[in-house]
């Protein structure tokens, strides 16, 4: 999959099948869209093609407005998203620049000038709610004519249902801040994880008798406290592990978020390493201590819960192959 950071130049154009959104979480309802527009693009003799953004829109007029609490909690970093464009069967990605001159575009230049002469877009797939151009004023319908005269098809995806919920990040950052992860992983159609590289940290863990593998978070993340989770990357099978995910304000006042995670009877060195850290179940919220001696209490009680977590499915599973 080729990857993009703003248009591509002249010799890398290629006609294409196009779908636009952020795509955050790449959740069921992304997928089927992202099936469909792999279907075209192969029917069609067209590269299968996604445009999103980084900031998230909603992020960038956010901040513009000084008021961060209006941008949504992100559900997966970019390097996850791309992972999971890829997984799908997209062949390019544009990740566009979210900035005042691409909030300022009118719809008629964004079809024109992106659309167009940036992407040479055959057929395109939007959801059926979907808005583009300077104040959103572009609509579906707009889009449609817009085709007609620049010669690309327009489809529009209706809503994609779990039952009688309807599919939607916003629907999976609510699970993920409950703690839900049975139903994360329903919205999403497979587990939750985020995945890093791990890179050094304060050391504060070993000096507590619990050393960390450090992953650093960009963004806001959907959910946080402390959990029982597994890792990936580290061995032929997940790890057990108990993790971290916040703004450790015990250790801490930079505001900074961190994805710390102790693995259990581990002590190799994995500076550097790829890890994906798979989410489980969730312990409590994060909690200001008045001392480190506080802090390791605290850290030990949920070692213990997340070990004998671990103890109860491995005899679960145990007894189920009895079976």
């Amino acid at each position: 999959m080729k990857v993009f950071r703003g248009l591509p130049n002249d010799r890398a154009r290629a006609p294409c099948a196009l779908t636009i959104g952020n795509f955050d979480g790449v959740h069921r309802g992304h997928q089927a869209l992202l099936a469909r527009v792999c279907a075209a693009a192969s029917n069609l003799g067209l590269e299968a093609a996604v445009m999103t953004f980084e900031p998230h829109p909603r992020e960038f007029f956010a901040r513009r407005a000084g008021d961060l609490s209006r941008a949504p909690n992100r559900i997966a970093n970019l390097r996850d998203k791309l992972q999971s464009l890829s997984n799908a069967g997209i062949d390019r990605v544009i990740v566009e620049h979210f900035n005042e001159h691409f909030a300022a575009i009118s719809p008629d230049d964004f079809v024109e000038r992106v659309l167009v002469e940036g992407l040479h877009v055959k057929w395109l797939m939007v959801g059926d709610d979907f808005c583009y151009g300077a104040r959103r004023a572009g609509t579906v319908a707009m889009l449609v004519e817009a085709g007609k005269r620049h010669g690309f098809h327009v489809e529009t995806l209706p809503t994609v249902m779990h039952g009688a919920q309807r599919i939607s990040s916003s629907a999976v950052r609510t699970a993920l801040a409950a703690g839900d992860f049975e139903q994360a992983g329903q919205l999403l159609g497979h587990p939750y994880a985020m995945s890093g590289h791990v890179i050094h940290g304060a050391k504060l863990g070993r000096t507590l008798g619990f050393p960390t593998l450090n992953l650093r978070v960009a963004h806001r993340p959907a959910l946080s406290g402390i959990f029982i989770v597994q890792v990936h990357g580290l061995g032929p099978a997940p790890l057990p592990a108990v993790a971290s995910l916040g703004v450790r304000p015990t250790v801490d006042d930079s505001g900074r978020v961190l994805l710390e995670v102790h693995v259990f009877d581990f002590a190799q060195s994995c500076y550097g390493k790829m890890v994906r850290v798979e989410f489980l179940e969730k312990i409590r919220d994060e909690e200001k201590y008045t001392d480190l001696a506080t802090l390791t209490a605290a850290i030990t009680r949920d070692s213990d819960q997340a070990r004998a977590w671990f103890a109860r499915r491995a005899a679960a599973l145990t007894a189920t192959d009895r079976i």
